[in-house]
């Protein structure tokens, strides 16, 4: 079988999920390595061909190397395969445009998300069509989510209904760094619009035009949480602490989704 090694592996992404499967063992800072079989040896290459995790990029060597129809056929079942991601909202009827079918995050992820808030109180800054908010309130949290544009607040308030959470949201449009000041709530979320383009090699806050000022208004809470793309260099947001998420089912339980920078004050 041949040796398979990667590098470049951030410490705070754990090799299990984006790895997985293998007997893996540690070959320097970063680095990992294992015995495959080739199918399943070419089965990773193609996963991780391209992913810069943390603005890092990964560097997948195998050896002896792989026939290049094999990693064309790996490719080809790899596309196949994301067809299976997890979904976004389940429930017939919710409403989503374009950059919210882009963005939303997945209905299971944002439950998560919202059993590790508490029950606490959340400021949701950019609620989108409102699949973070609603998971924020399914999970006993109470809500104001906050949105610029008109569209897209009115379709969130309709997939709230939709799941039966509205009486703990209170809906607020306007721009995030204009109405999120003076609340006083525990927890304010920020999943700023990533861009259908934006940079998959290395993120940067200045390539999220609305981060920067929404996280200069955000001086009075007490913990602030930010989901950007799986290429958002942690380095560049000093004291955040982050973590990957990926996603639940068979066509990205390997894959990053997002990325949670946690900053505590």
């Amino acid at each position: 079988m041949p040796r398979v090694t990667v590098s470049g592996v951030p410490a705070w992404v754990p090799i299990d999920p984006l790895l997985a499967p293998g007997d893996w063992r540690a070959f320097g800072p970063g680095a990992w390595t294992a015995e495959l079989k080739r199918s399943t040896a070419a089965a990773l290459v193609a996963r991780l061909r391209g992913l810069h995790p943390g603005g890092s990029a990964l560097e997948v060597e195998v050896v002896p190397p792989l026939k290049r129809s094999l990693i064309r056929a790996a490719r080809s079942e790899e596309a196949i395969l994301r067809r299976h991601t997890t979904p976004g909202f389940t429930r017939a009827g919710a409403r989503l445009d374009r950059q919210g079918r882009y963005s939303l995050t997945p209905e299971a992820l944002a439950l998560e998300l919202g059993g590790a808030a508490a029950g606490r109180h959340v400021v949701d800054a950019t609620c989108g069509c409102g699949g973070n908010t609603i998971g924020f309130a399914r999970s006993g949290c109470s809500v104001v989510a906050v949105e610029r544009d008109a569209g897209r607040l009115g379709m969130a308030r309709h997939n709230a209904r939709l799941y039966g959470v509205a009486d703990r949201i209170h809906f607020v449009q306007g721009s995030a760094e204009e109405r999120i000041e003076g609340l006083g709530h525990d927890l304010l979320f920020v999943d700023p619009p990533w861009g259908l383009d934006h940079n998959r090699a290395r993120t940067t806050p200045a390539q999220l035009p609305e981060l920067p000022p929404i996280l200069e208004a955000a001086a009075g809470y007490a913990e602030i949480w930010l989901k950007l793309p799986p290429s958002f260099d942690p380095a560049t947001l000093p004291g955040a602490i982050p973590g990957a998420w990926f996603g639940r089912n068979t066509g990205d339980r390997h894959r990053i989704k997002f990325l949670l920078l946690r900053s505590i004050r």
